[in-house]
C-alpha cells in the first residue's frame, strides 16, 4: 500500500483535536523534510514520520501507551515499517533503538522543535531573525520551557553526529518556512 501525506494528514486530524499538538506535528514534519533533503532521504516518507510521531498522544498520553498504541494503528493501516520504527524510537522510554538516519533525525528534532516554537512565542519577531545563538542562550535557562528535555536535545545532536549550531539552524530554517502554518 502506498501511503501519502494526505493519508497521514487525515489520520492526524482523526486523532488530534489540539491545535498546539497539530502545530507541533507540523513543525516536526517540516524539520524532518529538511533533514531528508540533507541526507538524500525520501522527503515525503520522512515528513510523514514527523507528522505522525505524536498522533496517538491525545488519546494515549501515558508513557506506557504512547507511541505503542499509535504504532499498532499504523501497522493495521499498513504504514511502512521504517516509519513505525522511527516513531517508536522517538522517545527513550520505548527502548527501541534508533538505527536508521530517519529515526535518529526524528529523535533529534522532536524536543528542539518544541523549544524553538516556545521561544518564538516570546520573541517580538517570532521565528523571523531567530538564530542558533538565541536558542543556545535560552536552552541554558532551566525555567524557560522547563518541560522540554535539554538532555534529549543534546542526545539527539550527539546521535546524529552533527554540529550543534548547524542542527539548530537547520531546524529554525525549516520552521521559518512554515511560520504561517505554525500560527505566526
Amino acid at each position: 500500500m502506498n501511503i501519502t501525506r494526505e493519508d497521514a494528514w487525515e489520520l492526524l486530524n482523526e486523532y488530534v483535536k489540539s491545535e498546539s499538538l497539530i502545530r507541533h506535528c507540523l513543525s516536526v514534519e517540516a524539520a524532518m523534510k529538511a533533514y531528508a533533503k540533507k541526507y538524500n532521504g525520501d522527503v515525503e516518507k520522512w515528513g510523514i514520520a514527523g507528522l505522525l510521531h505524536d498522533f496517538d498522544y491525545e488519546k494515549f498520553p501515558s508513557l506506557e501507551k504512547h507511541p505503542f498504541e499509535g504504532s499498532k494503528i499504523l501497522k493495521e493501516k499498513e504504514y511502512p515499517e521504517d516509519i513505525i520504527r522511527a516513531i517508536l524510537g522517538h522517545g527513550n522510554h520505548t527502548g527501541v533503538e534508533r538505527e536508521s538516519q530517519m529515526a535518529k533525525c526524528l529523535f533529534a528534532v522532536d524536543e528542539l522543535c518544541g523549544f524553538i516554537v516556545a521561544l518564538a512565542h516570546i520573541r517580538p519577531g517570532h521565528l523571523e531573525g531567530m538564530a542558533a545563538k538565541s536558542v543556545k542562550k535560552n536552552l541554558k535557562k532551566k525555567g524557560f520551557a522547563a518541560a522540554i528535555s535539554r538532555e534529549e536535545i543534546e542526545q539527539g545532536i550527539s546521535e546524529l553526529g552533527i554540529d550543534r549550531e548547524s542542527h539548530i539552524n537547520l531546524v529554525i530554517q525549516a520552521l521559518q518556512d512554515i511560520s504561517k502554518e505554525l500560527g505566526f
